[in-house]
């Protein structure tokens, strides 16, 4: 679908063309290009500020239908998301105008002083990530785009050549996470979600093992058992497992599945809750890194773990006050049924750490309207004691766009999950530090591994979308993970 291409403007023709342009400085050093630039300035005083769009026909003295010019605004300013938003934003004016194939003019990188591997990769994550649109239950009149050719130099495209096949294994990861998050609760049951990664997940190679509730019984998976109690709909654990020939580390990924969340005894408020579909965005974002990196093929032994329930009232589910035993033996205290993330992610973590003793633990969830609270809806929560790890996770969130700020974990704070009748309380005494002491909660079951956990309940889901992403599911944590997991093997 995108590729790398040297092509001369001046002898080929090229029906649909989009050219960067900043507003302060020339990116581009052909003359072709510089020039049609120069004729945007001229026709349609076009200055290529930050949210200038001109489209021009048939330009004297150029071999191209249609072009479009697109403003990035000041140089400074351009950074790698600039340049995702730019390809986002060029693939929707052309979806809008039922366009399928596209030409994109890329800026020489030395220009922007970026690396030209990072100028690629972005550009493709937005032409394919902007490609995406969730039509599953509403038909879409656009066509959506077939093709794109990113231009650029003969020495470029053999040195970076395979950089769009890498990313579209990425952004394909992507979006399957967020076609999951998006889909409504009645279609994605914990069977049926299960039966949906597994299907994909299979066509990658991947190992998949799908645990089903006589075995969950049979392995003592008490925390998760619990939790899905009062719903008919019987819960999955789904184990996704990349194992290459060559091992330097074992990596496990555990993601938070609740399909739906009605909050269980203690109901949740009516305003939102149609929202509560997207409750297993961490599992959605688990599945799709796995079903990327069974492509990409590290070296590493990378397992994706993923609970799945539902968490609904019933005459069976799980009541305030009743006390569980979870996986690890741990015996817990049900403060508040949902607070009901926290168990499934108590379960999976402790197997997960018992049957692979990996390197390094990383669980990702829509866990606490806390982390909203203290963050907002475009940053994640990192937890961890591991500073070289939370260092690694901020570091690619920042490449990535998938926003991370390390929060603190403080001892003290265990307190607050003291429980009078058991070893621990699923709900904090104070109505403070809520993502705090979630995290908190989960450490207690990682025990001594190198564990991070990553709140996302304010990035998993946007209802308005944005330039190369729709409203829904966002895909969060597709690629902050690829990249964590490339970083690791450095």
């Amino acid at each position: 679908m995108i590729s790398l291409k040297s092509i001369d403007l001046s002898k080929k023709k090229v029906s649909n063309l989009v050219v960067p342009v900043c507003e302060d400085a020339p990116i581009h050093d052909r003359k072709a290009l510089l020039s049609l630039i120069e004729q945007a300035r001229i026709i349609g005083n076009f200055k290529g500020g930050a949210k200038e769009v001109l489209t021009l026909y048939d330009v004297p003295g150029a071999k191209v239908h249609r072009i479009t010019f697109i403003g990035l605004g000041e140089l400074n300013k351009i950074d790698l998301e600039k340049l995702r938003v730019f390809t986002g934003k060029a693939v929707r004016l052309n979806a809008d105008d039922k366009q399928t194939q596209l030409t994109i003019a890329a800026p020489v990188p030395a220009k922007l002083g970026v690396a030209p591997d990072d100028l690629f990769t972005s550009l493709c994550e937005g032409v394919v990530l902007g490609n995406h649109t969730f039509s599953v239950y509403k038909k879409s009149e656009k066509p959506g785009l077939k093709k794109a050719d990113i231009l650029t130099t003969a020495d470029l495209v053999k040195a970076c050549g395979t950089v769009p096949e890498k990313t579209s294994a990425i952004c394909r990861g992507t979006i399957l996470a967020r076609d999951w998050v998006t889909t409504p609760s009645n279609d994605k049951k914990p069977a049926t979600l299960a039966t949906s990664i597994k299907s994909a997940a299979s066509k990658t190679g991947l190992k998949v093992t799908v645990l089903d509730e006589k075995e969950l019984k049979q392995k003592k998976f008490g925390a998760m058992l619990a939790v899905s109690a009062g719903s008919n709909n019987k819960p999955r654990l789904v184990i996704l497992d990349h194992k290459p020939k060559k091992v330097v580390k074992t990596i496990v990924l555990v993601g938070k599945g609740v399909t739906f969340d009605s909050g269980g005894i203690n109901l949740k408020p009516s305003a939102g809750m149609e929202l509560m579909k997207s409750d297993m965005a961490g599992a959605a974002a688990v599945a799709g890194t796995l079903i990327s990196i069974a492509t990409l093929k590290p070296d590493a032994r990378v397992i994706g773990v993923l609970p799945l329930v539902e968490n609904m009232p019933s005459g069976t589910a799980t009541r305030p006050g009743d006390i569980i035993t979870s996986f690890a033996g741990k015996t817990v205290e049900i403060g508040n049924t949902d607070a009901e993330g926290r168990l499934i992610l108590a379960d999976a973590i402790a197997y997960a750490n018992k049957i692979y003793k990996p390197d390094t633990i990383i669980d990702m969830a829509t866990l606490t309207g806390a982390c909203v609270m203290a963050l907002g809806e475009k940053i994640a929560g990192v937890f961890t004691h591991n500073e070289n790890l939370a260092r690694q996770i901020v570091a690619a969130g920042g490449h990535t766009q998938e926003r991370c700020w390390q929060m603190p974990m403080p001892d003290d704070y265990r307190e607050y999950m003291k429980s009078k009748f058991a070893d621990i309380c699923n709900m904090s005494s104070s109505r403070w530090g809520g993502a705090i002491t979630a995290a908190l909660f989960l450490s207690a079951f990682a025990e001594s591994v190198s564990w991070a956990h990553i709140d996302i309940a304010g990035v998993a889901y946007s209802d308005k979308g944005s330039d190369y992403c729709g409203p829904g599911g966002t895909g969060f944590g597709v690629r902050l993970l690829n990249r964590v997991i490339e970083q690791m093997l450095v």
